[in-house]
């Protein structure tokens, strides 16, 4: 006999027990506040947010999940709604609206269409098609009922006032206000954590450069270093440069020149790099030789992991998480529900 493959039923079943029990678990005790220590060690205490620097990544990756989770089941719940107020506006139950709408436009699937399915899945059983046709023809009919509702539910959803309060997890992350392109008084900050030897953080700075010219005077972007040193030997040493450039009103112009050509980021490339962007060649090859931004370089690196970074390029917009090469669209979205929410700023503010 064929294996069903489970209903949506189970797999939100499966999906949310183990999350709603962790959930329910916590909240049965009062939780501390941040500003209250979680332990207290010989007299020392240990806050909320020092766990981050241990475990950021993953208590980043949870509030990821557990969003998610509430985003999926708050998609079916308002599937659900819509398909009540349209029914009741017609006078009929919610099963004689879908069974109207739906279920009796869905035709029984043909005899090629059942052997198909059962030829890729032919490996979970042994019986021979002829046997389980009429029980494939069922599986595939109740199938395309299911993704039918949601269809039509998602139709009814285009046709209704329907507000997402439900919001995303935020991390507080400062910035260097010496970094930032854009006006500094835009109301959406992006925080992108990059390496300047990462191959995907150079492909997307001509799509930031787009961002920011889309929502020009409503966007800005500030940059911290996140050099992955162990993959990326010359990282650091351009994370460096970039604040030698900086020093001498030069960063956005060595930022943009170590992206566009990632073969010259050793320390003699760098200096001539420098040098072909009016910057004094002696004072800049002293400042990279001295090594005395390492230290800020490494509190951008720790910001980061604090934050959640394990990769490049990660960003933060307005304090929520987006990370990868993203595309135009990943920003706008975020954007665009950003600008137009009531009243929040997000997590994001100048640091130095």
């Amino acid at each position: 006999m064929l294996k069903q493959k489970p209903m949506r039923a189970s797999l939100l079943t499966l999906l949310f027990c183990p999350v709603l029990a962790t959930l329910c678990s916590a909240q049965a005790k009062p939780q501390p506040a941040p500003d209250e220590p979680v332990a207290i060690v010989a007299g020392q205490p240990i806050y909320q947010q020092d766990l981050t620097s241990v475990a950021g990544p993953s208590l980043l990756d949870l509030r990821k999940q557990e969003f998610k989770v509430k985003s999926d089941a708050l998609n079916q719940l308002i599937r659900k709604k819509v398909i009540e107020v349209e029914a009741k506006k017609r006078g009929l139950s919610t099963e004689e609206l879908l069974k109207r709408e739906v279920d009796s436009k869905v035709a029984e699937p043909s005899d090629d269409e059942a052997r198909g399915y059962y030829l890729a899945v032919k490996n979970q059983t042994t019986l021979p098609f002829d046997q389980v046709k009429s029980q494939v023809k069922q599986l595939l009919r109740k199938a395309e009922i299911e993704q039918g509702h949601e269809r039509y539910a998602d139709s009814l959803r285009d046709k209704t006032e329907v507000s997402i309060l439900l919001q995303p997890p935020v991390v507080q992350v400062d910035y260097d206000a010496s970094r930032v392109q854009g006006d500094a008084d835009a109301p959406i900050t992006i925080v992108e954590f990059a390496d300047f030897q990462c191959p995907f953080c150079s492909r997307v700075q001509p799509l930031l450069k787009e961002v920011l010219g889309k929502y020009k005077g409503k966007v800005k972007l500030a940059y911290r270093d996140f050099p992955l040193s162990q993959i990326h030997p010359h990282a650091e040493t351009a994370a460096e440069a970039s604040r030698c450039a900086l020093a001498q009103g030069k960063y956005w112009e060595m930022h943009d020149a170590m992206y566009a050509d990632q073969s010259k980021l050793d320390e003699a490339a760098l200096v001539n790099t420098a040098a072909g962007l009016g910057i004094d060649q002696n004072s800049f090859a002293s400042c990279l030789k001295s090594s005395k931004y390492k230290p800020v370089v490494q509190q951008d690196l720790q910001a980061g992991s604090d934050a959640g970074v394990n990769a490049t390029p990660t960003f933060f917009i307005n304090g929520e998480f987006l990370g990868g090469a993203q595309s135009n669209a990943d920003f706008t979205n975020i954007i665009d529900r950003q600008l137009s929410a009531p009243g929040g700023k997000g997590s994001t503010q100048a640091s130095r």
